[in-house]
């Protein structure tokens, strides 16, 4: 399901919302719908095939005439309600839309007011950087968003998957069924109510869901990058495309390049030609650059390059003779990904908006760390008083004199990976098996670098190498004969401690933000690895 953007107001010719592409094809049929309740525009189309692209490859191969013909079946109902015009797809139905009509917010808006935060098992997102990283985590059972390692620093998610609770649709009426909902940034995949009745009460349990004020607990790190899509023209907005304006005219400007829009991104793997198509040029190029891009939009006038931009189309082919489309052509705007810095404000341009990142960063910041200096940790440590001695290996020594706790300071674990000074994984060992690492900053935060470094490299050589695993359960055998080593990496437990100048407290107002952006990235790369993470402070 998609909701779709319709400036001129609800009551249009619904033919408008179908791309031009099919309204002039012969086998396109288009039938006013008036049923019970439900009024929009049913839009069938089936689009037969005499041979298939790859039948001509097998009789390449083999010697044999190969015939296999194909038929791709689409369906689209759009509908009208009094609030919006929503599309129903099915089969290859969602490429009959036009795709400057889809709202591109429906999908995570329905998503973050929803979803169980804890029974997320997908999320795809993109780095909100110029090298338009994405990345996508899953999990078979579901968790938290925390468990699958994402990180709302710098990223938008474009992707969730997970259960929906409190939504009564007709799907999980019989107290039978779980409600399992994929959502993208512009559209929703769930089941819908079969009869009339049905459907428009379904619909309206989703539109009431999208007007909830604020995301549901545990979702709210999903909406603190904040979308300028509804600021309108602002003079930020219009000096945000001026920016961009230029940069797509010069062809050394930096901070610029491509990441393949969320409906295209399924299909980029398997694409063997790609199509640029502006008016009356076309270009067709096997890997697309963002060079293709600009040559043919540079020689526009200035301020006339980004609307050039979304006039034009970008298409992926299975096939190198662009006879076997893998989706509809999308808005060249649309693959353009570029960041712009503008005093404390960072803004981001993916997807066809305007993004800010800043505006609550550093309240989501402190948020965050203050959640995670909060988790108690189960680990008493000695103070550590300013003017005595000064190195951790004394430190070190105190706190492993405490009944329950060991010294693992400077006992490397050496290996034929590990030689010379070995691999130290731990500086304590707490009462619980607890994977203690201590760090003085009196020097400020930015020595805690070296400290977060030794936690990961501890925590992923522990998981992954087999020798350095067995060695150090052995050497826990013989300090603890009677604690099964093998507890304590079933679900290890990191405790950074750290000794901040003068002992003061660890907190979100003692941290830098860049040291609490690399705290929070640690705890998320070793939550990533199965570890729990716990923060101490050290005191004077």
């Amino acid at each position: 399901m998609y909701r779709l953007r319709t400036p001129e107001g609800i009551a249009l010719d619904l033919h408008a919302l179908v791309d031009e592409r099919y309204r002039d094809r012969g086998d396109f049929t288009a039938t006013p719908v008036d049923h019970a309740g439900v009024k929009g525009l049913l839009v069938t189309d089936s689009l037969a095939r005499d041979s298939t692209e790859w039948s001509g490859v097998l009789s390449d191969l083999t010697g044999i005439d190969v015939r296999v013909a194909s038929r791709t079946a689409s369906g689209l109902l759009l509908v009208r309600t009094q609030r919006a015009v929503y599309a129903v797809t099915y089969g290859m139905g969602h490429h009959m839309i036009d795709p400057l009509r889809l709202d591109l917010g429906f999908g995570l808006q329905f998503a973050l007011r929803s979803l169980d935060q804890h029974s997320i098992s997908l999320v795809r997102r993109h780095f909100m950087d110029a090298r338009g990283r994405t990345d996508e985590n899953s999990a078979t059972r579901g968790g938290e968003l925390r468990d699958l390692g994402t990180e709302w620093i710098g990223s938008i998610v474009s992707k969730i998957t997970g259960t929906a609770v409190d939504l009564p649709l007709t799907h999980v009426s019989d107290g039978r069924h779980t409600l399992r909902v994929s959502c993208t940034d512009s559209s929703i995949t769930l089941p819908l109510g079969r009869t009339p009745q049905q459907f428009l009460g379904d619909l309206r349990v989703i539109e009431d869901t999208c007007d909830r004020p604020a995301p549901l607990p545990g979702l709210e790190s999903l909406a603190r990058v904040r979308s300028l899509r509804r600021r309108g023209r602002t003079t930020l907005v219009r000096g945000l495309d001026s920016q961009l304006d230029q940069r797509l005219g010069d062809p050394h400007a930096s901070g610029l390049t491509l990441s393949p829009p969320s409906e295209c991104a399924p299909h980029t793997a398997d694409a063997r030609a790609v199509r640029l198509m502006y008016g009356s040029r076309t270009i067709q190029v096997d890997d697309l650059d963002i060079d293709d891009v600009r040559r043919l939009v540079r020689d526009r006038s200035e301020e006339h390059r980004l609307r050039a931009l979304k006039d034009m189309r970008i298409q992926l082919f299975a096939d190198a003779e662009c006879t076997d489309p893998l989706g509809a052509p999308v808005p060249g705007h649309r693959w353009i990904t570029a960041e712009v810095r503008s005093g404390a404000a960072y803004h981001f341009y993916w997807q066809g908006s305007w993004y800010e990142v800043g505006a609550e960063f550093l309240q989501a910041l402190r948020d965050d760390v203050t959640e995670l200096l909060s988790r108690p940790s189960g680990v008493v440590l000695p103070h550590w008083p300013v003017g005595e001695r000064t190195d951790e290996a004394w430190f070190n020594e105190q706190a492993a004199k405490q009944p329950g706790y060991d010294l693992f300071d400077r006992k490397t674990v050496r290996t034929g990976t590990f030689r010379g000074g070995g691999l130290e994984i731990c500086d304590v060992l707490g009462p619980e098996g607890q994977l203690i690492m201590v760090k003085k900053a009196d020097k400020g935060t930015s020595g805690l670098s070296h400290l977060f470094t030794q936690a990961r490299a501890a925590v992923e050589t522990l998981r992954y190498d087999s020798e350095v695993r067995e060695k150090f359960l052995a050497r826990v055998a013989e300090l603890r004969p009677n604690q099964p080593p093998e507890e304590i990496l079933a679900t290890p437990t990191v405790v950074l401690a750290i000794r901040l100048k003068y002992g003061v407290p660890l907190t979100a107002d003692s941290l830098f933000a860049f040291a609490q952006v690399a705290l929070l990235q640690t705890a998320v790369a070793l939550q990533g690895m199965g570890a729990r993470v716990r923060i101490i402070t050290i005191r004077a």
